[in-house]
């Protein structure tokens, strides 16, 4: 009888592996991007206003919150079993579309987003997320098809 507490889950080390990397990835150093929690399926990020992220009239721009929705459902995206299974084959995720609706204008404060898979199929996943303020408002909500691409698919780059 073997004791599963003592055999390492292979998925809650890639979620430790993500929530140190996340970090220090440049892109969402420069986005202010925090993950505060993932796991199969499903990812919370936040990120505050700030006036460099924002158009001319004081509120975020819509790129900050497109790429805050497009991070989150990645992120959710990276411990499904079909992505984890092709991982290993140097697999990566793209996005095949991103839908958003813009709610209410964020102008100060911290933002939160939840992201969930609705359906994995063995290279094409449905996700969708929701964005809120401070107060608990919606501010966006999104929709996303992402691809799992084979790494022989992938174009290499130099350098």
């Amino acid at each position: 009888m073997s004791d599963s507490a003592s055999t390492p889950d292979p998925l809650e080390k890639e979620r430790r592996v993500l929530m140190e990397f996340f970090p220090k990835v440049p892109f969402m150093k420069l986005m202010g991007f925090e993950m505060l929690d993932v796991g199969p399926g499903h990812a919370r990020l936040s990120m505050n206003w700030r006036e460099d992220l924002c158009q001319p009239a004081g509120i975020l721009h819509g790129g900050a919150l497109s790429s805050l929705v497009d991070t989150a459902i990645a992120q959710a995206i990276l411990l499904t079993s079909p992505y984890h299974e092709m991982k290993a084959q140097g697999a990566w995720i793209v996005t095949l579309d991103l839908r958003l609706k813009f709610l209410r204008p964020v102008s100060s404060g911290k933002i939160f987003c939840d992201a969930k898979v609705i359906r994995a199929g063995r290279r094409v996943i449905h996700a969708d997320a929701v964005v809120v303020d401070e107060h608990d408002k919606q501010v966006v909500l999104g929709d996303s098809m992402y691809m799992i691409v084979a790494g022989e698919q992938l174009e290499k780059r130099e350098g």
